[in-house]
């Protein structure tokens, strides 16, 4: 998102989040928005414990198999700006929030930024897929007379 976007969309989506309450107000009484206003809010923070729940369960499969749960991590960090578009007021957030939390939606967001992420663990870098038109080798492999162990004596981290 160009970065010039987003005072528009910080003086736009409270306005229209207004406007909307207007209109709802308008037409079910003020009562009944601010009760829908609620349960939403009541709604999302079940939403959100019961599928963080499950998806810190997929995490721990995930990672005990041995394998990098990228997928799971991008799911989870969707479910939290779900969790916090529901528990902010206006029936606009409370829509994509919803979204959010249909895990359709959150994977086509993942396919969308899937070749972006880079998750690096203790070590070394892994991506999701390796990047096209790319060549990379896995590792370097070195004889001993290529490298050595004892600490260089004019290295200026050296200890003197």
């Amino acid at each position: 998102m160009p970065f010039s976007l987003i005072p528009i969309l910080l003086l736009a989506v409270p306005l229209a989040e207004i406007a909307a309450f207007i209109i709802i107000g308008r037409e079910i009484g003020v009562l009944w928005t601010l009760a829908m206003v609620f349960f939403t809010a009541v709604l999302g923070s079940i939403l959100l414990r019961v599928q963080g729940l499950g998806l810190i369960t997929r995490i721990r499969a995930e990672t005990e198999a041995g394998r990098v749960p990228g997928r799971e991590l991008v799911h989870g960090v969707m479910i939290l700006v779900a969790g916090i578009l529901l528990l902010t007021p206006g029936f606009i957030t409370d829509a994509l929030g919803f979204l959010l939390f249909v895990p359709s939606v959150r994977d086509a967001g993942w396919n969308m930024i899937r070749n972006r992420v880079t998750i690096m663990t203790p070590g070394s870098a892994y991506r999701s897929e390796p990047r096209r038109g790319t060549d990379r080798k896995g590792s370097i492999d070195l004889d001993e007379s290529e490298y050595e162990r004892d600490p260089d004596p004019e290295s200026p981290w050296s200890d003197r």
